[in-house]
């Protein structure tokens, strides 16, 4: 097993920017596993990461030793535990992260998706992928304005829904609407008809805006239908992460039973 030690050598240089940059990221294909759970979950997805990095500690956790014995062919360097801690953005770090590469992603024809536009906030994002995943989606389409969704938070938040969708970065959301065969809902306070009103089987997609401004006026127009959630609390509206589940799970409800949703 290899030791890095010192903060200038290139490997660790290029796992720090990997750590930190979605533009390199995007540039290397590659991202950061963080943690036995995330590395666990890519592993049983059926892929087998490129490298391992391990705390001082490390191999003195049963679970971490488990995935080694696994994963007996992929090359394992320990870090120092200070350099482990700088790629590491848990306060606690669990002494593992796997070097992965970005899965490619590949035009679908989806019948269950998820439409996303402009959203930032990454602990946001990760939630609706790990909802998305749990409810059977096919694929979650990101336009190019949402936060870089293979960063280390996206996929910590998302607890491995990426390994179990089509997840399509940097897309063309109108182009999608317009392509997608089946119907188009998008959540408006205003709609005058409740979510619980329509039929969400078949093949739906849920179009979610950005946090702050919502749907974008172009691809709002595109959307067949706008429902509403019901609140009879005394709040306004709710986090687009909770809104998100509610539609999914709503669909879900009513496909109770049916043959598998997934293509």
């Amino acid at each position: 097993m290899k030791l890095i030690s010192s903060r200038d050598n290139p490997f660790f240089k290029e796992l720090a920017k990997l750590s930190s940059s979605a533009k390199f990221r995007r540039e290397e294909n590659k991202t950061l596993l963080d943690g036995a759970h995330l590395l666990s979950a890519y592993v049983g997805s059926g892929q087998v990461p490129r490298h391992i990095l391990l705390s001082a500690a490390a191999s003195q956790d049963a679970e971490i030793a488990a995935l080694l014995e696994k994963l007996d062919q992929v090359p394992v360097t320990q870090l120092d535990d200070k350099l482990f801690a700088e790629l590491s953005e848990l306060k606690t770090p669990t002494g593992i992260i796997a070097l992965i590469a970005i899965p490619e992603a590949l035009p679908v024809r989806s019948r269950f998706a998820l439409l996303l536009e402009d959203i930032q906030d990454p602990g946001n994002l990760g939630s609706m992928l790990r909802s998305a995943a749990a409810a059977g989606c096919d694929a979650v389409f990101l336009s190019p304005a949402c936060a870089d969704v293979w960063s280390p938070k996206v996929l910590r938040a998302a607890m491995g829904g990426h390994f179990v969708l089509r997840v399509c970065p940097q897309q063309d959301l109108s182009k999608m609407a317009q392509d997608f065969a089946g119907r188009l809902f998008a959540a408006d306070l205003q709609a005058e008809r409740v979510l619980y009103d329509f039929d969400l089987r078949g093949d739906v997609a849920f179009m979610v805006g950005n946090e702050g401004a919502g749907l974008s006026s172009g691809l709002s127009l595109l959307a067949t239908e706008r429902v509403s959630i019901p609140m009879p609390g005394k709040v306004e509206s709710l986090n687009a992460a909770a809104a998100t589940a509610i539609c999914l799970f709503e669909a879900v409800r009513q496909r109770i039973g049916e043959v598998s949703i997934r293509t």
